[in-house]
């Protein structure tokens, strides 16, 4: 690409593009020059030119847009988020840091939430599928994302639009032989820092923008960055995290090898990369780059660096100020098949550090101060990636600081936080992989039928117990309220061998092997056997109020699952919960009556709620709806069209193929409401009417 000048006129001063090769690739500086605003990108392949370029084309849609009086951004630093979670306004992705999904507003309390009617909603483009984000709330704007990365802010009172940004995400990371989204093209959050929006865009570059207009302020890689004709295995899908100057991100592609998954950490300000953690280690003979990769090293045989080993991130992220500590949630190996990753079957199942496991991170220096890995060795699919929550709770007469987890493979966890030390876990759903758990390590006896080969498979419980439906957490009653699915089963065979396949999903499985003749195991069952009141078997999704102190069942509501939606608590005794299949519903926290079943103007592709304070009047918002959910080409999308990308309320461009685990387990829950015409995603807010 020769060294050019683009310039893109918007309502106020015109924009520069001038390419320079001088510059760092994965970064873009702006300096004034009077009334034009040039920007410098280096001379760069086309590729990388298109994907920085994408951002600041998207900036021609928005700039100058004013925010009105009383719409002023307000400064959110840590001494506010500190206390988020004791506010009116949801300034973090799980209201606190903590990421408890509480409130203690009780204007919405069960004598009035019956009374929930639509205040306003405002559509948020054309989609592409699910809707995952929480929406972000302060001083009277809403902050949220969309598919493809899109980021809208909206004014709280009216859904008005007041800027919409959008990256100009590569679409082609949906196509045959480029894929590398396993499951949707997701974007579960952005973060809100002094003054800025943090947007993890879902092809791999971590951005900030300017809160008040939208205007790309850095742009960094948080993967490795994508080289022209190579295929990359990398995205972006969970939410921001900030703290201490610094936003948090992991990556994903695990099922693309070759993957080797690692979290960062930014400087908010300038986006320089300050540290960044693998999740498994790398070559031996290249060096260690830290004493837990050495340690790591010893868990695993064969050559499994070539496949890179996995680890992604996508969901599950909290911090703790008082210890510095930033908590992650890892997923599954590469490959899936513990035989294949392991290059032939072991004496004994290696555990494969640190694949499905939560971590502890020195938030400061990216060292890792414990680990707790849930399932050893992994090879069913059961990521560690769930909702982490953090919570003082009293366990056998002892205050403990604790985090805890509703994991893929069955089991509710809770962890000493501060040092790792498994306190205690229970079964939360239909389990056959393992027979029990160990009292005092928390590690599982894994069935000897449940290690499966290219010559015996096994069916076994669960599939997906709990996936990306986000928890809530009550200190008033003490309960966890997970969305999981009940009991569901998956079949697993090895393949013989591993071929690659770059730009295409690859597990090291025989899909086939079950249906084929290969001989299948079937491990009995155990664990809460939960009943209909007219005796029949409990199937599907459900809404369970859990103790972690005790490790019981408190009640449980049919609805729901393992992914979309999500609950909310409120201190006025309420749980709020939304399906995946477009409906809204609220209980009592403590009982789990039933109080509300609505539907949403959707009938797929329901996010998590939230809620938030304006003018005295409390809120309930949520994201819904999927749009069309076709193949397109390499542009953005969104509302112009720029790039290649379709105009706003046209078709997207871009359907993810889901891995085979979530699409199994998918199958558990009735469709959404039939009455719903449009099913573009829409951001919905509701009140209590006057």
């Amino acid at each position: 690409m020769h060294d050019t000048s683009i310039v893109a006129r918007t309502s106020s001063a015109p924009i520069t593009f001038i390419s320079m090769a001088t510059l760092d690739p994965s970064r873009v500086k702006e300096s004034d020059f009077g009334p034009r605003r040039v920007y410098a990108v280096e001379n760069m392949t086309s590729q990388r030119m298109r994907l920085l370029l994408g951002g600041f084309l998207g900036i021609a849609l928005f700039i100058g847009t004013p925010l009105a009086v009383g719409q002023q951004v307000k400064k959110i630093d840590d001494k506010v988020l500190k206390t988020a979670g004791k506010g009116t306004e949801w300034t973090l992705n799980g209201m606190d840091w903590g990421e408890q999904r509480y409130s203690t507003m009780t204007q919405i309390n069960p004598g009035n939430v019956s009374k929930l009617a639509s205040a306003w909603s405002y559509e948020l483009g054309p989609g592409g599928g699910n809707q995952q984000a929480t929406p972000l709330y302060s001083n009277g704007i809403l902050y949220t994302v969309t598919n493809w990365s899109i980021v809208a802010a909206v004014d709280a009172k009216t859904g008005k639009e007041l800027w919409r940004y959008d990256p100009q995400a590569d679409r082609t990371m949906t196509q045959p032989g480029k894929s590398r989204l396993c499951c949707g093209v997701n974007s579960r959050g952005v973060a809100l820092y002094e003054g800025k929006v943090l947007v993890p865009v879902v092809d791999g570059r971590m951005q900030a923008l300017d809160a008040a207009t939208g205007k790309l302020l850095w742009s960094s890689w948080a993967i490795p960055e994508p080289k022209e004709g190579e295929v990359s295995s990398y995205s972006l899908t969970m939410a921001a995290r900030v703290a201490k100057g610094k936003v948090f991100i992991g990556n994903a592609g695990a099922e693309f090898p070759p993957f080797r998954g690692y979290v960062s950490a930014f400087d908010v300000n300038t986006g320089k990369k300050l540290w960044k953690f693998y999740t498994t280690p790398g070559d031996p003979s290249k060096g260690f780059e830290n004493k837990a990769m050495e340690a790591a090293a010893k868990t695993w045989v064969g050559e499994w660096w070539k496949m890179g080993g996995g680890g992604s991130m996508w969901d599950g992220m909290a911090y703790d100020p008082d210890e510095n500590l930033l908590y992650v949630g890892t997923g599954n190996g590469t490959v899936w098949s513990a035989d294949v990753r392991n290059g032939g079957r072991q004496a004994t199942n290696p555990d494969n550090l640190y694949v499905a496991s939560i971590i502890a991170i020195n938030a400061d220096t990216g060292q890792l101060k414990w680990h707790y890995q849930c399932t050893p060795g992994d090879q069913w699919d059961y990521d560690a990636i769930q909702h982490l929550l953090l919570a003082d709770i009293r366990i056998d007469n002892r205050n403990r600081k604790v985090v805890m987890q509703a994991n893929k493979n069955g089991y509710f966890y809770v962890i000493d936080r501060t040092n790792g030390e498994f306190i205690s876990a229970s079964e939360m759903s239909q389990v056959s992989w393992a027979t029990g758990l160990d009292p005092k390590t928390g590690r599982p006896n894994v069935h000897p039928d449940a290690l499966y080969s290219s010559k015996q498979g096994v069916t076994v419980y669960p599939v997906q117990m709990h996936n990306t439906s986000q928890m809530s957490f009550n200190p008033n009653t003490g309960l966890i309220y997970v969305p999981i699915a009940a009991e569901n089963t998956f079949s697993f065979v090895a393949a013989e061998a591993y071929a690659p396949t770059p730009g295409s999903q690859n597990f090291g499985l025989n899909l086939a092997g079950a249906r084929g003749g290969v001989p299948m195991a079937s491990p009995p069952p155990h664990g809460p056997d939960r009943k209909n009141p007219d005796g029949s078997k409990v199937r599907g999704g459900i809404l369970t109020a859990w103790d972690p102190a005790t490790q019981k069942e408190r009640w449980f509501a049919l609805g729901g699952g393992q992914s979309g939606g999500g609950t909310l608590s409120l201190a006025s005794n309420l749980v709020i919960q939304t399906l995946g299949n477009g409906r809204l519903k609220a209980f009592t926290a403590d009982k789990g009556e039933q109080l509300l079943d609505i539907e949403l103007p959707v009938s797929s592709g329901v996010g998590p709620p939230m809620t938030y304070m304006l003018d005295g009047k409390q809120y309930v918002a949520v994201m819904g709806g999927t749009g069309a959910q076709g193949r397109g080409g390499p542009g953005g999308g969104g509302r112009g069209g720029p790039a290649g990308g379709p105009g706003r309320g046209g078709p997207p461009a871009g359907a993810a193929p889901i891995e085979p685990t979530a699409a199994a387990a998918q199958g558990n829950f009735p469709p959404g409401p039939a009455t719903v015409g449009n099913n573009n995603p829409k951001l919905l807010v509701y009140a209590v009417p006057n």
